[in-house]
């Protein structure tokens, strides 16, 4: 019997991805996107338009669905309002259609100073708002699992790239690549977590294959591309065949921002990320679906570039 998943935020660049993934593996795909938004869901899945923070208007569309997969992401300056509401629609889209929750989680919830290495053993001290508000989103998640049956898996990665346009890749490193230039935001010589989002999409798959084998709630983490800033760039620069000029972010006017503006606050609060080294451990994801997905960095590196469709 063919597996249902409904798909919340299809039309983003993840649950656009995400949806595809599961459809390509044949499972049937239901994507919910915004009114107005269809013709942005995937091809061969069946495209549902709807509120994303309208509970009950979720939950009648996740009506024989096997798994919830939470891919709706507010607009950074939005998080405050919007992030907590939306993760409560896929809970009580999950909870009604007795459906596995998949979400996926990222490393704000460490604050500074940094771990290292993160497992799922590592405690949460958040230093930023967003992290707080992860933690809390995360909490609550557990909560449903644990006191109202509501199965979850929460993924960990660390920053996307690849499969279109919204991340540091595009909005900060490669912004100005036409040029043979790049602003990496943090010392070449720091290991940064990356995730190449058609991986993570792939790994959800493999995990939504065996979620019956889970206790209510899980999580794992997904290791990704664990590189320094030199190895990233220079597999960018090998992806145009070029010699790329590298150049620090300047963060100081982002900092002399941070108390008036919201975006440049929201962003300043991250800058331990680039500073300080940190990786994701994936033992335990990988004993729980053997190989992880994984494509060689030169290759994600040339394929996030020709998503972005940039001429050089």
């Amino acid at each position: 019997m063919t597996s249902r998943i409904l798909v919340l935020g299809a039309a983003g660049r993840f649950g656009f991805v995400a949806a595809g993934a599961f459809r390509d593996a044949g499972w049937m795909v239901s994507s919910l996107v915004r009114p107005g938004t269809g013709k942005r869901a995937p091809h061969g899945t069946e495209i549902i338009e709807a509120q994303a923070l309208d509970h009950e208007a979720v939950a009648r569309v996740a009506e024989g669905a096997d798994v919830v997969l939470h891919a709706l992401n507010p607009a950074i300056t939005a998080w405050s309002t919007q992030a907590m509401p939306l993760a409560y629609s896929a809970v009580t889209a999950a909870e009604a259609a007795g459906a596995t929750l998949i979400f996926p989680g990222n490393v704000y919830n460490y604050g500074s100073p940094m771990p290292a290495v993160i497992d799922e053993t590592t405690p949460m001290r958040a230093t930023s708002y967003k992290g707080r508000l992860r933690i809390a989103i995360e909490d609550r998640l557990q909560e449903a699992a644990e006191e109202r049956g509501v199965r979850t898996i929460v993924l960990r990665a660390g920053d996307f790239f690849g499969a279109g346009h919204g991340s540091w890749l595009d909005l900060v490193i490669a912004k100005d690549i036409t040029r043979l230039r790049l602003t990496y935001p943090g010392p070449l010589d720091i290991v940064h977590s990356w995730a190449y989002v058609p991986d993570l999409a792939a790994t959800m798959v493999k995990l939504a294959a065996v979620r019956d084998t889970f206790k209510p709630f899980e999580a794992f983490g997904f290791p990704g591309h664990a590189v320094t800033g030199e190895e990233f760039t220079r597999a960018l620069a090998r992806a145009v065949r070029n010699r790329l000029r590298v150049k620090r972010m300047s963060w100081w006017l982002i900092h002399a921002l941070s108390p008036f503006v919201p975006l440049p606050k929201e962003l300043s609060e991250l800058h331990y990320l680039w500073k300080e080294p940190h990786r994701i451990d994936g033992s335990k994801l990988k004993a729980a679906i053997g190989e992880i997905p994984h494509t060689p960095l030169d290759l994600a590196a040339a394929r996030a570039i020709q998503d972005l469709a940039i001429d050089i």
